[in-house]
C-alpha cells in the first residue's frame, strides 16, 4: 500500500479532482483508474471524502491510497479456476466467493484475472491494462457465472451487447423474510453513498437507472429463495433493491443480515445467455449452487 500526498497550487484552481490527480501522479494512473480510487474511497481532500467532480482549491492536501502503483500490465498466477465453456473468442468460469475479479485497490494479486493470465497467456487489451478482457464483474462475495474476453473484437462486441442490456443473467438469492408477491419489479434508481463511497443507496434524485426482476422459488419460514434477473448492471443492485424492498440478501455483511450459516451474501450468479461474437449463435451457460448455499437451503428446510 502506498500513500501520496499533492498540496494543490494556484495556478491549478478549479480543475475537476480526477483530471488534477491523472495529470499530477508520478505513477502514471490513468483518468479511469483515478476516478475509481475516488469512488473506492482511497482519495480524501482535506481527510474527507469528496466526488470526482470536486473543483479543487489552493491550499487543498489531497491524499491518496493505492494498492497497486497502477502496473502496466497483470501477472499471471498459478490459481485453480473453474472454466465451464472456452473457445478462441471468450471464456466463461464459475468464480468462487471470495475472489476478486481484478486487481484494484486493496487487492493487487490473486484474482480472477491473475488465474486467467495463467491460463490462457493473453486477453484483450481493450479498457484498463490491470482488467484483460473484463467486460463484466461480479462482487468478490458473489459466486457464479462470468464471461471474459480474449481478444479485441469479442471485448468490443459483449461490451456492445452489456451496454445494450441483451445478455441474459439469471441469479438465485436467499433474502430474508417470506416474500408475499410471486413475482415482482424494481426500478429504484442508484447511486454511491455521499458519506461512504464502497455503499450504494436507492437515490430517487440523482442517481443511474436500475432494473431488477424477480420471482420466487421456494418460501421457508423466515427466508425466501428467488430467481433474479437484473436487467441493468448497476454496482451492487440485486443487493441493494432487496434491501429496499425489505427482503436483504442473508449474510450480506454490507446490505443484509449476518447468516450463523454462511459468511457471504447468498448471492449466485447460475445462468448466462448472449450471442456469440463471432458466430452469432445464442449461447447459455448455467451452473448449479455452490455448497454453501446448498448448506444454507437445507438448514431453512430444518426450520419449516
Amino acid at each position: 500500500m502506498s500513500v501520496q500526498e499533492i498540496i494543490v497550487e494556484e495556478k491549478d484552481r478549479g480543475i475537476r479532482l480526477d483530471l488534477f490527480l491523472a495529470r499530477m501522479l508520478s505513477q502514471g494512473f490513468s483518468r479511469s483508474q483515478v476516478q475509481k480510487l475516488i469512488h473506492e474511497g482511497a482519495v480524501r481532500v482535506g481527510g474527507r471524502e469528496v466526488l470526482s467532480h470536486y473543483r479543487v482549491k489552493a491550499g487543498d492536501r489531497i491524499t491518496m491510497e493505492s494498492g497497486t502503483n497502477a502496473p502496466e500490465e497483470t501477472r499471471a498466477e498459478d490459481i485453480p479456476i473453474d472454466i465451464i465453456y472456452e473457445d478462441a473468442d471468450l471464456i466463461v468460469v464459475n468464480k468462487p466467493a471470495g475472489m476478486v475479479v481484478h486487481p484494484a485497490h486493496g487487492n493487487p494479486y490473486h484474482t480472477l484475472v491473475n488465474a486467467l493470465l495463467f491460463h490462457v497467456q493473453e486477453l484483450s487489451k481493450l479498457g484498463s491494462p490491470v482488467r484483460p478482457g473484463i467486460v463484466h464483474r461480479l462482487d468478490k462475495d458473489t459466486s457464479g457465472l462470468l464471461v471474459v474476453a480474449k481478444n479485441e473484437q469479442s471485448h468490443a462486441d459483449l461490451s456492445r451487447q452489456f451496454k445494450n442490456h441483451t445478455i441474459e443473467r439469471a441469479y438465485q438469492a436467499v433474502v430474508y423474510g417470506v416474500v408475499q408477491h410471486d413475482e415482482g419489479l424494481c426500478e429504484e434508481p442508484v447511486g454511491r453513498a455521499f458519506l461512504n463511497r464502497k455503499k450504494v443507496v436507492v437515490k430517487p434524485s440523482g442517481g443511474k437507472s436500475a432494473t431488477t426482476y424477480f420471482r420466487v422459488l421456494r418460501r421457508f419460514r423466515k427466508a425466501t429463495l428467488l430467481e433474479v434477473r437484473p436487467k441493468t448492471g448497476r454496482t451492487h443492485q440485486i443487493r441493494v433493491h432487496m434491501k429496499h424492498l425489505g427482503h436483504p440478501v442473508l449474510g450480506d455483511a454490507l446490505y443484509g443480515i449476518p447468516s450463523q450459516t454462511i459468511d457471504r451474501q447468498a448471492l449466485h450468479a447460475f445462468s448466462l445467455g448472449l450471442c456469440h461474437p463471432r458466430t452469432r449463435q445464442k449461447c447459455y451457460w448455467e451452473c448449479p449452487l455452490p455448497d454453501d448455499m446448498k448448506k444454507l437451503i437445507a438448514s431453512l428446510e430444518q426450520d419449516q
